[in-house]
This record gives C-alpha cells, structure tokens and sequence, in this order.
C-alpha cells in the first residue's frame, strides 16, 4: 500500500472515530465555558440546538458570534445560562440585545479575529464545513471570517459536516487532526431569498451605475439596492470583485463578462470574499470554483488590503444621515439594531485605493414618506457608523452628494439637494439656523 493511499485511511479512520451526534458534541460545554460560532451559514445550528436543550443544566456560558440563525437560547430566562455576546445583531439577537439578556461587542469586522485573539477565551468552537476531502482537509465553506482564528485558539472544535456546503478555494482549510468532534448535518444550508427591486432601489442602482467605470473593484453588501446595481453593472467590462458578503447579484455579474478581475492589483483573476449568503443558486456557483476565493476577514476586510486595487467601488446602506455627512447605519437612536459590520472598513479601504469611490445609500424617507432619513443632525443616541472625515458620496433616489473635500456648507446644500423635497425647505431652515449656510 503506498504511502497516500494509507494516509487517507488514516483520515478516514479518524473521521469515524470523532463522529458523533449533536447531544454528545454539546455534551462537552461546561458551566463558564466560552464559545464561539461563525457569521450566518457558519453556524452549526445541530450542536446550537442540542446545546440549547441542555441549557437549563448549564450556568455562565458565553456566546461569542458576528451574527445568529438559531433562536434557541434568545430567550429572557437563558441569560443566566447561555449569554450571547452578539458583535453584530441579526432578527434572531436584536431583541435581546436592545431589552439587555444579550450584549453587544462594538467593533470593525476586520479586527474581530484579534478581538478574539487578544480578549476572549474560547473552550469551544463549532462551525459547518464542507465534506472532508482524500488529505482530511475540510473547508469553512460559506463562512470564513474569524472562523480560523476560533477554531486556532479553542481547546475542543466541533464540526458540523454538510454535503451542500460548496468547497471553496482560499485560505479556508481546517485539518480532521484539529477537530475533537464531528456531526454530520443533511439539513438545507441557510438560503437568503433574493427581493425584489423597488423603484426608490432601481433609481438609485442607475445613478450609481453611471458613476461607475470599467475595470472598478467592487464591494457590495445585500438587498434591494446592490441588486439593483449588479442588474445595472451587466453590460461594464473588466470588473474585480473585493468583498467581504459573496451574493447572488454578484453570480450575474461574474456569468455575464462584466466580472473578470482582469485589473486587480492583487488576487488578479479572482473574486474574494470572507462569507457568502443567498440562494442555492450561489452555493452551487462557489462549489470547486477556482475563480472564487474565501479569505479570512482580517486580510480581506483591512483597509490598506482593500486599497491596494485600483478604482475600488464600496456602497453599503445607511439608516441616517446628517447635514455633515454623518452616518448612523446601526442604531435607532440608542436602540442597537446591526452593527458596524466591514462598511468603515471598505469605506476607508475605497478612500485609500487610487480613483476610489464610497457610496453611501438610503432611501431619502421612512415611515411612508412621513419623516426625512437626512436630517440636520444625528437622533440623539445614535451611533456613527461612518463618520464625517470618511464619508465619500451620499445617494437616495433623488440623486448623488459629493462629500469627501467639500466644506460644511457645501455638503448641507449638496444633501438637502437629493433629500425628499417635501423636506428640503425644512432642512435649508435648520442649516441656517446653525449656521451652515
């Protein structure tokens, strides 16, 4: 027997051995164990689950996680169980982070892995992977992010085996001899469906579209407005893709031409990513595809990183802005609702990169058109997502503001310009009053 063929039996051996079932992988966590589970369709939802039912017998346990799928232990009486730290809310942690039975860790998504490093234990790790291939490598699939670092520092790493999760290329590999446990799953990966496009989104996609020029590196976060972007982007040539979110809409772009990473100054011919959410569609694209790369956040989100392509192009969303460009993309007021997420990373990432753009884009109202989303400042609570020394452009539906190197009274005019004009008058009144104009 030669020597490959006998080490992949080796692997073989010791996958059998390490499989278990999700009751016996949660029965390792101990009271005051802390863990940590990846962003999204990282999450081991089998070993998530079977460590909720269990949560009664379990007391001071921390959850350490950038965004969650389960609701199992997002209940008022889990805290003193099971306390989840969430370093960016989703549906299923919003709630018990803004009514105080979670918390919330502040941060840039590109340092979360030395949060991690440097301030947080980890007993446990747990994270879903492709199938373990003939070397006993598997890969983190869909969620790399700090999924590396997790599994690098936590004393016991739980698996949870899919054989839907595509095998991706990048720096994403775990090895079947740093694993203690191992679950297989044959439930559906996570799928994100994909909205429809509103005329407010079509409209500001087109003016964005228009400002941007072949060969761009595009950032793009989800919904309604970067789809509309990629329909728009069909027919540009000689895109690159620097990512930190991989989408559906980007699949398009990648199938159509107009996506070929033929300009990059690094990772040329590839399109990067740290995590990928959206339809069947976009597992199956990613599955063994060499022009894809998944990297951890660390490199892929680090603003210097990001600049050294040309042209780079981020647009992420916003809840709020005000006449100094101020943006508040995570909080009602005081109230937490996502988090900071990679926007201040790939906003300062596209302000670094020779002939860099960062857009900025919101709908110009809420509430039905009853109230104004540029407003003269900030509600009072609200957390500055992006700040007024790093905002580039600004867009609604009524147009594009040009901030970055303009004075204070050149933005407030330049904002009230593409706010709802049901408000404009209002806010030229309040800009007075303080005197910015």
């Amino acid at each position: 027997m030669n020597s490959v063929k006998k080490a992949k039996q080796n692997y073989e051996a010791e996958y059998r051995q390490k499989l278990c079932t999700p009751e016996e992988a949660a029965s390792v966590v101990k009271s005051g164990d802390h863990l940590c589970f990846p962003i999204s369709c990282g999450e081991p939802t089998l070993f998530v689950r079977a460590l909720a039912k269990r949560k009664r017998e379990l007391e001071g346990v921390v959850v350490n996680q950038q965004h969650h799928l389960c609701p199992d232990y997002f209940t008022e009486d889990s805290a003193p169980h099971i306390k989840v730290n969430a370093w960016f809310t989703s549906h299923v942690s919003r709630q018990a982070v803004q009514e105080g039975w979670a918390d919330f860790v502040p941060n840039y998504f590109h340092e979360v892995p030395k949060l991690l490093r440097e301030y947080w234990p980890i007993d446990v790790a747990g994270t879903v992977v492709s199938p373990m291939d003939e070397h006993g490598y598997f890969t983190c699939s869909l969620s790399v992010a700090y999924t590396m670092e997790a599994v690098k520092k936590a004393k016991k790493v739980v698996l949870q085996v899919s054989p839907q999760a595509p095998r991706t290329h990048g720096n994403c590999h775990i090895h079947i001899s740093e694993v203690s446990h191992i679950i297989e799953c044959h439930e559906p990966l996570q799928e994100l469906s994909i909205p429809p496009i509103s005329p407010v989104e079509e409209a500001i996609g087109g003016y964005l579209s228009e400002l941007i020029e072949d060969g761009s590196c595009l950032q793009l976060g989800w919904g309604g407005i970067p789809n509309s972007i990629c329909k728009a982007l069909l027919n540009k040539k000689d895109l690159g893709i620097h990512t930190e979110l991989l989408s559906d809409g980007m699949v398009d772009l990648m199938l159509s031409g107009a996506v070929n990473n033929s300009k990059k100054k690094t990772h040329r011919g590839k399109t990067i990513a740290t995590f990928a959410l959206g339809t069947k569609r976009l597992y199956e694209f990613m599955h063994e595809n060499p022009q894809i790369e998944m990297h951890p956040v660390d490199y892929v989100n680090y603003p210097h990183n990001i600049g050294k392509n040309d042209k780079v192009v981020s647009i992420n969303a916003t809840l709020q802005v005000d006449l100094l460009g101020q943006c508040c993309s995570e909080s009602f007021g005081h109230l937490q609702y996502s988090g900071t997420g990679g926007q201040a990373d790939f906003v300062r990432g596209s302000n670094i990169s020779n002939g860099g753009k960062g857009f900025i884009t919101l709908p110009s109202t809420a509430k039905d058109g009853a109230v104004s989303r540029i407003v003269p400042t900030l509600t009072s609570g609200a957390s500055i997502t992006t700040g007024k020394n790093d905002v580039d452009y600004v867009a609604t539906e009524y147009g594009v503001a040009k901030l970055r190197g303009q004075t204070a009274r050149q933005r407030a005019l330049n904002l009230i310009n593409i706010a709802h004009p049901d408000f404009r008058e209002e806010l030229m009144a309040a800009a007075r009053k303080m005197n910015r104009i």
